[in-house]
């Protein structure tokens, strides 16, 4: 594990994925014991994809070692795609298989991204429902304790995609619609204004194809969906098996 501190984010280098899930899962635990030693909840937005699922099943193995408990902890999601709970593209669907069955999460501690609903609906009752449970700052954006971010080939996140307009970039809706480029393509994702207020983002930037994105989204000049993420908030720390520096 290598660290490469810049002033607004932190770079976490790893030999590979099962390393880097295995690291990310051991700091997530660390912040949920933290919480319960001082009666605190903990407030956490998930994301999906491949190095999601390895990320879940170390957690999972890492939280059943430890004997963490996981009573604190409030579980949404950074984005959705707009299928049923129990299909193969469903964030919620990999989440459910691999942590919170697993792990015997109650019902009452999931609020999952109804991607079966109509887009508006859904993205209407996923802010109703995270503003209701989490903390607001000045903006009425819900202030999560950690949302977990992976990072696309073109360098988009949760399902924020490059190409779009400057007005929906700085919108102010928790969780909207989106059209994304890559299938499935309607997906319900957490805007910029909500990323930026967490207390702790932390991406899990992995996998082939992905080098070219992060290094771009890492200078100054960079132009993805991850870049303006970087720029915006004061600290972000990025979990990646790609080689950068």
């Amino acid at each position: 594990m290598t660290p490469y501190i810049n002033p607004n984010f932190e770079l976490i280098s790893f030999s590979s994925d099962v390393e880097l899930a295995n690291a990310a899962g051991r700091e997530w635990l660390d912040e949920i014991e933290n919480a319960n030693r001082g009666a605190l909840p903990h407030h956490v937005a998930l994301s999906g994809g491949r190095i999601a699922r390895r990320f879940f099943q170390a957690a999972t193995e890492l939280a059943k070692a430890r004997s963490t408990n996981l009573g604190s902890v409030q579980f949404f999601w950074g984005d959705e795609r707009c299928v049923p709970p129990t299909d193969a593209d469903s964030n919620f669907a990999a989440a459910r298989e691999l942590l919170l069955e697993s792990l015997s999460i109650p019902e009452a501690q999931i609020h999952r991204v109804r991607g079966e609903a109509p887009p508006q609906l859904a993205a209407a009752a996923a802010e109703a429902e995270i503003c209701r449970l989490v903390p607001l700052n000045g903006d009425g954006q819900p202030i999560l304790d950690l949302i977990f971010l992976g990072l696309g080939e073109e360098g988009h996140v949760a399902s924020l995609f490059p190409g779009e307009s400057e007005a929906e970039i700085l919108s102010k809706p928790v969780y909207r619609p989106v059209i994304a480029t890559k299938p499935p393509p309607h997906r319900i994702t957490l805007g910029y204004w909500a990323i930026v207020a967490a207390r702790q983002v932390w991406v899990l930037a992995s996998g082939p194809g992905k080098e070219n994105a992060l290094r771009e989204s890492l200078t100054s000049t960079g132009q993805t969906p991850l870049a303006r993420v970087l720029k915006l908030r004061s600290h972000t720390r990025i979990f990646s098996d790609n080689h950068v520096e």
